[in-house]
Protein backbone atom coordinates (compact mmCIF):
# COMPACT_ATOMS: atom_id res chain seq x y z
CA UNK A 1 0.00 0.00 0.00
CA UNK A 2 2.63 2.39 0.85
CA UNK A 3 4.64 1.90 -2.06
CA UNK A 4 1.24 2.12 -4.06
CA UNK A 5 0.69 5.64 -2.59
CA UNK A 6 4.36 6.67 -3.34
CA UNK A 7 4.05 5.80 -6.85
CA UNK A 8 0.84 7.88 -7.45
CA UNK A 9 2.05 10.85 -5.50
CA UNK A 10 5.32 10.78 -7.91
CA UNK A 11 2.40 10.07 -10.84
CA UNK A 12 0.85 13.49 -9.67
CA UNK A 13 3.03 15.78 -9.03
CA UNK A 14 6.70 14.29 -9.67
CA UNK A 15 6.81 13.66 -13.42
CA UNK A 16 5.50 16.70 -14.15
CA UNK A 17 9.00 18.59 -13.02
CA UNK A 18 11.56 16.71 -15.03
CA UNK A 19 9.35 18.06 -18.09
CA UNK A 20 9.47 21.78 -16.69
CA UNK A 21 13.10 21.40 -15.94
CA UNK A 22 13.46 20.24 -19.69
CA UNK A 23 11.78 23.30 -20.99
CA UNK A 24 12.83 26.00 -18.59
CA UNK A 25 15.73 28.00 -19.95
CA UNK A 26 18.28 28.47 -17.24
CA UNK A 27 17.86 31.91 -17.06
CA UNK A 28 15.68 34.49 -18.67
CA UNK A 29 14.71 38.40 -18.45
CA UNK A 30 12.43 40.63 -19.70
CA UNK A 31 12.63 44.57 -19.49
CA UNK A 32 10.96 47.84 -20.42
CA UNK A 33 11.61 51.27 -20.47
CA UNK A 34 8.30 52.77 -20.59
CA UNK A 35 5.04 52.82 -22.60
CA UNK A 36 2.68 55.24 -24.17
CA UNK A 37 2.21 57.18 -27.44
CA UNK A 38 5.38 55.95 -29.73
CA UNK A 39 4.53 55.79 -33.12
CA UNK A 40 6.77 55.18 -36.24
CA UNK A 41 5.83 58.48 -38.03
CA UNK A 42 6.40 60.63 -35.12
CA UNK A 43 9.73 59.24 -33.53
CA UNK A 44 13.21 61.01 -34.92
CA UNK A 45 15.11 58.36 -36.51
CA UNK A 46 17.90 58.73 -34.49
CA UNK A 47 16.37 58.81 -31.52
CA UNK A 48 14.78 55.48 -32.44
CA UNK A 49 18.15 53.97 -32.88
CA UNK A 50 19.63 55.92 -29.45
CA UNK A 51 16.15 54.13 -27.85
CA UNK A 52 16.89 50.22 -29.53
CA UNK A 53 20.96 50.86 -28.03
CA UNK A 54 19.64 52.27 -24.63
CA UNK A 55 18.14 48.61 -24.54
CA UNK A 56 20.18 46.44 -25.60
CA UNK A 57 23.17 47.79 -23.25
CA UNK A 58 20.95 47.33 -20.90
CA UNK A 59 19.92 43.49 -21.77
CA UNK A 60 23.36 42.87 -21.82
CA UNK A 61 23.80 44.23 -18.45
CA UNK A 62 21.53 41.58 -17.00
CA UNK A 63 22.33 38.93 -19.57
CA UNK A 64 25.56 39.10 -18.30
CA UNK A 65 25.05 38.72 -14.71
CA UNK A 66 22.45 35.56 -15.23
CA UNK A 67 24.59 33.96 -17.69
CA UNK A 68 27.32 33.86 -14.71
CA UNK A 69 25.10 32.52 -12.30
CA UNK A 70 24.31 35.76 -10.56
CA UNK A 71 21.18 36.48 -8.63
CA UNK A 72 18.13 37.71 -10.70
CA UNK A 73 18.45 40.61 -8.41
CA UNK A 74 21.87 41.58 -9.33
CA UNK A 75 20.66 41.41 -12.84
CA UNK A 76 18.27 43.42 -12.85
CA UNK A 77 19.70 46.04 -10.35
CA UNK A 78 22.70 46.13 -12.66
CA UNK A 79 20.01 46.95 -15.81
CA UNK A 80 18.01 49.28 -13.99
CA UNK A 81 21.11 51.13 -13.49
CA UNK A 82 21.87 51.17 -17.01
CA UNK A 83 18.60 52.76 -17.29
CA UNK A 84 18.85 55.44 -14.66
CA UNK A 85 21.75 56.86 -16.81
CA UNK A 86 20.50 56.77 -19.59
CA UNK A 87 19.20 60.16 -20.33
CA UNK A 88 16.81 58.87 -22.89
CA UNK A 89 14.78 56.70 -20.08
CA UNK A 90 12.36 58.57 -17.24
CA UNK A 91 14.67 56.83 -14.20
CA UNK A 92 17.66 58.85 -12.97
CA UNK A 93 19.30 61.12 -15.20
CA UNK A 94 16.38 61.05 -17.36
CA UNK A 95 13.83 61.52 -15.19
CA UNK A 96 10.72 64.09 -15.78
CA UNK A 97 10.55 67.10 -13.49
CA UNK A 98 7.88 68.42 -11.13
CA UNK A 99 5.57 71.49 -11.20
CA UNK A 100 8.16 73.05 -9.25
CA UNK A 101 11.13 72.41 -11.70
CA UNK A 102 12.71 69.12 -10.01
CA UNK A 103 13.76 66.06 -10.14
CA UNK A 104 11.70 63.27 -7.91
CA UNK A 105 12.36 59.33 -7.77
CA UNK A 106 10.63 56.59 -6.99
CA UNK A 107 12.48 52.89 -7.10
CA UNK A 108 11.35 49.38 -5.75
CA UNK A 109 12.56 45.72 -5.94
CA UNK A 110 11.15 42.43 -4.99
CA UNK A 111 12.79 39.26 -4.16
CA UNK A 112 10.42 36.51 -5.39
CA UNK A 113 12.31 33.76 -3.23
CA UNK A 114 10.85 35.75 0.04
CA UNK A 115 9.13 37.96 -0.59
CA UNK A 116 11.16 40.16 0.95
CA UNK A 117 10.90 43.67 -0.91
CA UNK A 118 12.59 47.80 -1.00
CA UNK A 119 10.92 51.11 -1.67
CA UNK A 120 12.10 54.76 -2.25
CA UNK A 121 10.16 57.91 -3.12
CA UNK A 122 11.20 61.18 -3.54
CA UNK A 123 14.68 60.61 -4.02
CA UNK A 124 16.74 63.59 -5.45
CA UNK A 125 20.59 63.04 -4.42
CA UNK A 126 21.00 59.48 -4.46
CA UNK A 127 22.48 58.89 -8.37
CA UNK A 128 20.60 55.24 -8.49
CA UNK A 129 17.21 55.18 -6.77
CA UNK A 130 17.28 51.02 -7.82
CA UNK A 131 20.22 50.67 -5.04
CA UNK A 132 18.85 52.62 -2.57
CA UNK A 133 15.83 50.49 -2.71
CA UNK A 134 17.57 47.32 -2.47
CA UNK A 135 19.44 49.13 0.02
CA UNK A 136 16.00 48.95 2.35
CA UNK A 137 15.29 45.54 1.13
CA UNK A 138 18.33 44.19 2.96
CA UNK A 139 19.86 46.71 5.20
CA UNK A 140 16.92 47.97 7.06
CA UNK A 141 13.64 46.12 8.76
CA UNK A 142 11.72 48.72 6.38
CA UNK A 143 10.01 48.08 3.00
CA UNK A 144 9.46 52.00 2.14
CA UNK A 145 11.59 55.03 2.58
CA UNK A 146 10.86 58.65 1.57
CA UNK A 147 12.10 62.04 1.24
CA UNK A 148 14.83 63.03 3.16
CA UNK A 149 14.89 60.14 5.72
CA UNK A 150 15.48 57.62 2.40
CA UNK A 151 18.42 60.02 1.95
CA UNK A 152 20.29 59.57 4.47
CA UNK A 153 19.89 56.16 4.98
CA UNK A 154 21.28 55.76 1.64
CA UNK A 155 24.38 57.96 2.70
CA UNK A 156 25.00 55.59 5.57
CA UNK A 157 24.32 52.66 3.85
CA UNK A 158 27.75 54.11 1.61
CA UNK A 159 25.06 55.14 -2.09
CA UNK A 160 26.34 57.68 -4.16
CA UNK A 161 25.14 60.60 -3.80
CA UNK A 162 25.02 63.32 -6.37
CA UNK A 163 24.11 67.11 -6.95
CA UNK A 164 20.10 66.93 -7.96
CA UNK A 165 21.34 68.78 -11.15
CA UNK A 166 23.03 65.69 -12.47
CA UNK A 167 19.47 64.85 -13.44
CA UNK A 168 18.87 66.78 -15.10
CA UNK A 169 18.56 66.87 -18.80
CA UNK A 170 17.22 69.83 -21.49
CA UNK A 171 15.15 67.40 -23.17
CA UNK A 172 12.72 66.85 -19.96
CA UNK A 173 12.68 70.46 -19.12
CA UNK A 174 11.58 71.15 -22.71
CA UNK A 175 9.07 68.56 -22.06
CA UNK A 176 7.95 70.37 -18.79
CA UNK A 177 7.13 73.63 -20.18
CA UNK A 178 5.24 72.46 -22.93
CA UNK A 179 3.24 70.44 -20.07
CA UNK A 180 2.83 73.64 -17.90
CA UNK A 181 2.10 75.58 -20.67
CA UNK A 182 -0.83 73.53 -21.37
CA UNK A 183 -1.57 74.09 -17.92
CA UNK A 184 -1.91 76.94 -17.75
CA UNK A 185 1.01 77.40 -14.74
CA UNK A 186 4.05 79.65 -15.14
CA UNK A 187 7.67 77.73 -15.67
CA UNK A 188 9.52 77.33 -12.46
CA UNK A 189 13.03 78.97 -12.59
CA UNK A 190 16.13 76.73 -14.46
CA UNK A 191 17.82 74.83 -11.75
CA UNK A 192 20.90 75.89 -9.73
CA UNK A 193 23.60 73.99 -11.50
CA UNK A 194 21.67 73.42 -14.70
CA UNK A 195 24.00 73.69 -17.78
CA UNK A 196 22.94 77.32 -19.71
CA UNK A 197 19.79 77.01 -22.07
CA UNK A 198 20.35 76.20 -25.30
CA UNK A 199 20.01 79.41 -27.44
CA UNK A 200 17.86 78.00 -30.28
CA UNK A 201 15.28 76.49 -28.17
CA UNK A 202 13.26 73.37 -30.14
CA UNK A 203 16.39 72.13 -31.62
CA UNK A 204 16.59 68.78 -29.66
CA UNK A 205 14.72 66.05 -31.02
CA UNK A 206 11.91 64.88 -28.59
CA UNK A 207 9.56 62.20 -28.65
CA UNK A 208 6.23 61.84 -27.20
CA UNK A 209 6.92 60.01 -23.34
CA UNK A 210 9.12 63.63 -23.52
CA UNK A 211 5.96 65.91 -24.38
CA UNK A 212 2.44 64.93 -24.65
CA UNK A 213 3.02 61.66 -22.92
CA UNK A 214 3.90 62.50 -19.80
CA UNK A 215 4.82 59.45 -17.52
CA UNK A 216 7.27 56.46 -18.53
CA UNK A 217 9.44 53.91 -16.17
CA UNK A 218 11.94 51.66 -16.58
CA UNK A 219 11.53 47.81 -15.08
CA UNK A 220 13.10 44.32 -15.06
CA UNK A 221 11.99 40.94 -14.35
CA UNK A 222 14.58 37.65 -14.55
CA UNK A 223 14.66 34.20 -13.60
CA UNK A 224 18.17 33.18 -12.76
CA UNK A 225 19.99 29.53 -13.22
CA UNK A 226 18.77 28.72 -9.32
CA UNK A 227 15.01 29.01 -10.31
CA UNK A 228 14.47 32.32 -8.73
CA UNK A 229 12.26 35.24 -9.88
CA UNK A 230 12.65 39.11 -8.95
CA UNK A 231 10.96 42.25 -10.18
CA UNK A 232 12.23 46.15 -10.11
CA UNK A 233 11.02 49.33 -11.29
CA UNK A 234 12.48 53.07 -11.10
CA UNK A 235 10.82 56.28 -12.48
CA UNK A 236 11.13 60.21 -12.29
CA UNK A 237 6.62 60.18 -12.48
CA UNK A 238 4.41 62.39 -14.26
CA UNK A 239 6.04 65.89 -15.95
CA UNK A 240 4.27 68.82 -14.20
CA UNK A 241 3.65 66.33 -10.88
CA UNK A 242 2.67 68.58 -7.83
CA UNK A 243 1.84 67.68 -3.78
CA UNK A 244 4.83 65.25 -3.58
CA UNK A 245 2.85 62.98 -5.90
CA UNK A 246 3.49 59.17 -5.87
CA UNK A 247 3.07 56.55 -8.12
CA UNK A 248 2.36 53.21 -8.70
CA UNK A 249 5.71 52.18 -8.73
CA UNK A 250 7.06 52.06 -5.29
CA UNK A 251 3.92 50.56 -4.33
CA UNK A 252 4.33 46.57 -3.75
CA UNK A 253 2.23 44.93 -5.51
CA UNK A 254 0.87 47.66 -7.98
CA UNK A 255 4.01 48.57 -10.39
CA UNK A 256 6.40 46.02 -8.54
CA UNK A 257 6.05 42.53 -7.76
CA UNK A 258 7.51 39.16 -7.07
CA UNK A 259 6.87 35.67 -5.52
CA UNK A 260 8.42 32.53 -6.82
CA UNK A 261 4.98 30.88 -6.48
CA UNK A 262 3.06 32.97 -9.26
CA UNK A 263 5.20 35.68 -11.17
CA UNK A 264 7.44 38.59 -11.39
CA UNK A 265 5.77 42.02 -12.46
CA UNK A 266 7.21 45.28 -13.61
CA UNK A 267 4.62 47.80 -14.93
CA UNK A 268 5.00 51.55 -16.51
CA UNK A 269 2.10 53.49 -17.07
CA UNK A 270 -0.84 55.95 -15.82
CA UNK A 271 0.50 54.91 -12.04
CA UNK A 272 -3.27 55.78 -10.22
CA UNK A 273 -5.22 53.08 -12.50
CA UNK A 274 -2.60 50.59 -11.30
CA UNK A 275 -2.08 51.31 -7.56
CA UNK A 276 -5.99 51.26 -7.80
CA UNK A 277 -6.20 47.65 -9.43
CA UNK A 278 -3.35 46.32 -8.05
CA UNK A 279 -2.31 45.41 -11.66
CA UNK A 280 1.28 43.40 -10.64
CA UNK A 281 -0.29 41.42 -7.88
CA UNK A 282 -3.51 41.01 -9.96
CA UNK A 283 -1.41 39.63 -12.41
CA UNK A 284 0.35 36.67 -10.67
CA UNK A 285 -2.90 35.85 -8.68
CA UNK A 286 -4.70 35.52 -12.04
CA UNK A 287 -1.44 33.02 -12.89
CA UNK A 288 -1.57 31.41 -9.66
CA UNK A 289 -5.37 31.17 -8.06
CA UNK A 290 -6.77 30.33 -11.72
CA UNK A 291 -4.24 28.58 -13.58
CA UNK A 292 -4.04 31.16 -16.66
CA UNK A 293 -1.13 31.41 -18.55
CA UNK A 294 1.29 34.32 -17.79
CA UNK A 295 0.47 36.30 -21.15
CA UNK A 296 -3.40 35.39 -20.59
CA UNK A 297 -3.42 36.86 -17.16
CA UNK A 298 -1.07 40.32 -18.40
CA UNK A 299 -3.38 40.43 -21.18
CA UNK A 300 -6.05 40.45 -18.76
CA UNK A 301 -5.24 43.17 -16.59
CA UNK A 302 -3.74 45.31 -19.15
CA UNK A 303 -5.47 45.12 -22.61
CA UNK A 304 -9.30 44.82 -20.24
CA UNK A 305 -9.58 45.83 -16.67
CA UNK A 306 -6.98 48.79 -16.68
CA UNK A 307 -8.90 50.36 -19.64
CA UNK A 308 -11.96 49.59 -18.19
CA UNK A 309 -10.85 52.12 -15.30
CA UNK A 310 -9.52 54.61 -18.12
CA UNK A 311 -6.27 54.05 -17.72
CA UNK A 312 -2.94 52.85 -19.94
CA UNK A 313 -0.16 51.34 -20.05
CA UNK A 314 1.71 48.32 -19.72
CA UNK A 315 4.00 45.28 -18.14
CA UNK A 316 6.97 42.60 -18.77
CA UNK A 317 6.48 39.60 -16.87
CA UNK A 318 8.14 36.57 -16.12
CA UNK A 319 7.11 32.93 -14.04
CA UNK A 320 9.64 30.24 -12.69
CA UNK A 321 9.05 27.74 -15.50
CA UNK A 322 10.32 29.93 -18.27
CA UNK A 323 7.21 32.13 -19.56
CA UNK A 324 8.04 35.26 -20.71
CA UNK A 325 5.12 37.77 -21.24
CA UNK A 326 4.55 41.77 -21.86
CA UNK A 327 1.69 43.53 -22.52
CA UNK A 328 0.71 46.90 -23.42
CA UNK A 329 -2.29 48.64 -24.37
CA UNK A 330 -0.63 51.94 -26.20
CA UNK A 331 0.71 52.73 -29.35
CA UNK A 332 4.22 51.39 -28.22
CA UNK A 333 6.34 50.49 -25.32
CA UNK A 334 10.28 50.49 -25.05
CA UNK A 335 11.12 46.76 -24.39
CA UNK A 336 13.29 43.79 -24.68
CA UNK A 337 14.31 40.09 -23.64
CA UNK A 338 16.07 37.26 -24.03
CA UNK A 339 16.35 33.95 -22.41
CA UNK A 340 19.50 31.41 -22.53
CA UNK A 341 21.09 30.14 -25.47
CA UNK A 342 18.27 32.81 -27.36
CA UNK A 343 18.81 35.67 -29.74
CA UNK A 344 17.88 39.22 -27.87
CA UNK A 345 14.22 40.38 -28.97
CA UNK A 346 14.70 44.54 -28.51
CA UNK A 347 11.10 46.47 -29.91
CA UNK A 348 9.80 49.82 -29.52
CA UNK A 349 6.09 49.98 -31.65
CA UNK A 350 3.47 47.83 -31.63
CA UNK A 351 3.28 45.72 -34.49
CA UNK A 352 7.07 44.70 -33.60
CA UNK A 353 6.68 40.70 -32.24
Amino acid sequence: MLRRALLATVLMTGLACPALAAERPAWAVVLHGGAGVIERAKLDPALEEAYRKGLTAALNAATTKLAAGAPALDAIEAAIQVLEDDPLFNAGRGAVFTAAGKNELDAAIMDGSNLKAGAVAGITRIKHPISLARAVMEKSPHVMLIGEGAEQFGKEAGLEQVDPSWFFTERRWQGLAETLKKQGVPMPERPAGAPPAPQKQGALPVDDIATSHKFGTVGVVALDTRGNIAAGTSTGGVSGKKWGRVGDVPIIGAGTYANNESCAVSATGAGEYFIRLGVAREICNLVKFKSMTLQAAADEVVQKQVPALGGDGGVVAITRDGQLAWSFNTSGMYRAKQVADGTAQIGIFKDEK
